[in-house]
């Protein structure tokens, strides 16, 4: 193809004291990892009788539950293997004892792979090995979530988790999956790539696709295949955008409408400046390292006007965190790391945050890096409950990383070339301005490209009441450079446009092929009452996995009420939002 995801090597070694920076911090998180895992360990009552020996013919019930599963062979041997699994008494026991096991498989690969911290690695390499470390501990923590929360003696931590929580985990704990194991294989360092691949990451995606197919399978309640589970623990309710009665126990009511006042008139709890005068601080990184962890309420993070050129991350202990700012342009945070210069596109980001809670509204996020560097991200959200409100995300290829879990964009700019809004989050863009740039030469433009693997997981990317556009750059020569809805990363991608502008850029097929015909029997494209220049159905693509939707109820389930749950915990943040196709 003419343009992609292109990748890069770099023969270049990284210091020893790096190697020794970065050892010290593994052993640093193993050893919490490792209590934590004790923790949730101790909770975990398998309601069953001892099993026969490990090795035995395995027990129908294991047989039942690994039909549903993409990997019954290694389903059936990994369970009957396991102890205490051959007593289970039905799918629901199994759940726990998949996530069990599963869990346990994960924290061996962590463990066994921080011993290659102090192997001599390229830059890429490198980089490649730190997101892997990253996201296995990302993943066992989301099992452990799991776990306890299907626990038949839940911990008071996990007690109000619903099935959507647990859908959302195991969606995000596979995608993590899948992210390293790309990461790596793409690196070309062939003794690291073995080494992980064959000794640590073997089966782990398998597994915890598994462990997906039963706890959805238990869960399922008749709608089709990856929508989100109804939540039988507790009552579900659309709400308006006006709605104040229910609320989750851990919001707060001050919560409720602190996006809508000024950032003079909130109290921050950290400020930054770049003068770094009156006690505050002149780094963003420097305000998120003070901040509490594992927070419960909201933690203020007021970032003054100004260009801040740093490379920010909010890592998962950093949770409730908002970050605010004095408005679009004016306070901007700017980076331009890309693959080019030997990143991983995960690690390109400007601003990457995966702690639980996180809000940000009136700033710019942008990676300068260019077209001519590829895959450069400015914004990479893995968060979970995230909220983007009246952002400039700016980039070219691949600026915006909706790399996992629930996430909400309302009045947001947003800019790029190729595939420039990608991952796999349960995603809602609301409201928001959505702008093709010039690419380069014999470029085309693709908006979306999102990466669902698993019909099972509950991710996919809806875009409503937005507009489409092309910038000023662009317009005039928009023939040379068509744009297209989207293409499909991965076999299940998933994307809905319902009730949005569609300019005279987009091409009259609307969507691309990613490779021939990769996925174009399973992805799930869908239009829904769009209008404009480029809304014009006629010519659109003609794949098996491509619809146009007719139907409210069909297109209800890509709304903010069904999709990302916004009755649970939208309201609170105070951001206006349309639960259903209108109000």
């Amino acid at each position: 193809m003419p343009y992609g995801r292109l990748h890069s090597s770099d023969p270049h070694p990284v210091p020893g004291t790096r190697r020794s920076r970065l050892l010290l911090v593994f052993v640093a998180l193993l050893a919490a990892l490792l209590v934590i895992a004790s923790a949730v360990s101790a909770v975990i009552i398998i309601r069953a009788r001892p099993g026969p020996p490990r090795g035995s013919a395995p027990t129908q019930a294991i047989s039942d539950a690994c039909a549903w599963t993409r990997y019954p062979a290694l389903c059936v041997g990994s369970l009957a293997a396991f102890p205490g699994a051959s007593g289970a008494a039905g799918a629901g026991d199994l759940v726990s004892v998949a996530l069990n096991m599963t869990r346990q498989r994960v924290g061996r690969a962590l463990y066994g792979a921080s011993a290659l911290g102090g192997a001599r690695m390229g830059a890429r390499a490198r980089a490649a090995y730190a997101d892997c470390m990253e996201l296995l501990a990302d993943s066992l923590d989301q099992l452990s979530e799991s776990l306890l929360a299907v626990s038949p003696s839940p911990s008071p931590r996990s007690r109000g988790a619903s099935d959507e929580d647990v859908l959302t985990w195991l969606s995000a704990a596979l995608t993590n999956q899948d992210t390293c194991t790309e990461g790596i294989e793409e690196a070309r360092d062939e003794y690291i790539k073995s080494q992980m691949l064959d000794n640590y990451l073997k089966d782990l995606s398998e597994l915890v696709s598994n462990c997906l197919a039963i706890f959805a399978a238990v869960s399922k309640n008749g709608e089709f295949a990856g929508i989100p589970i109804q939540n039988k623990r507790r009552r579900r309710m659309l709400l308006s955008s006006d709605t104040n009665d229910e609320f989750p126990d851990w919001v707060g009511i001050s919560d409720r409408r602190l996006l809508q006042t000024p950032a003079a008139y909130i109290q921050a709890d950290f400020v930054v400046s770049k003068d770094g005068e009156n006690g505050t601080y002149k780094k963003i990184g420097q305000a998120i390292k003070a901040a509490p962890e594992h927070s419960s309420s909201r933690v203020i993070i007021y970032v003054k006007a100004g260009r801040y050129e740093e490379n920010v991350k909010v890592g998962r202990k950093k949770t409730n965190l908002l970050f605010v700012g004095d408005g679009k342009g004016v306070t901007v945070i700017a980076g331009s790391r890309s693959v080019y210069d030997n990143y991983t596109t995960f690690q390109s980001a400007t601003f990457a945050a995966t702690g639980a809670g996180l809000i940000m509204k009136d700033m710019t996020i942008e990676n300068w890096a260019g077209p001519q560097k590829h895959q450069a991200v400015a914004l990479r959200i893995g968060a979970d409950r995230a909220v983007v409100y009246r952002c400039d995300i700016i980039g070219y290829q691949d600026t915006l990383y909706v790399h996992s879990q629930r996430q909400f964009f309302r009045e947001c700019d947003i800019y790029g070339t190729v595939d420039f809004i990608f991952g796999n989050a349960a995603v809602v863009l609301q409201n928001c301005s959505i702008w093709a740039r010039k690419p380069l030469p014999m470029q085309k433009n693709t908006i979306t490209a999102q990466s669902r693997k698993d019909p099972n997981q509950n991710t996919g990317i809806s875009i409503h009441d937005c507009r489409v556009l092309a910038t000023p750059e662009l317009e005039p020569v928009r023939w040379a450079y068509p744009t297209y809805l989207g293409r499909p990363w991965k076999q299940y991608s998933r994307t809905v446009y319902m009730m949005s502008v569609l300019g005279h850029h987009i091409h009259p097929a609307g969507w691309l092929e990613w490779n021939g015909s990769f996925a174009l029997n399973t992805l799930y494209y869908g239009e829904y009452l769009n209008y404009g220049p480029g809304a014009a159905l006629e010519k659109r693509v003609q794949w098996p996995g491509y619809r146009v939707i007719t139907l409210p109820e069909e297109a209800s389930k890509f709304t903010v009420g069904r999709f990302i749950y916004g009755s649970s915990w939208l309201p609170a943040t105070g951001v206006a939002f349309l639960a259903g196709l209108s109000l």
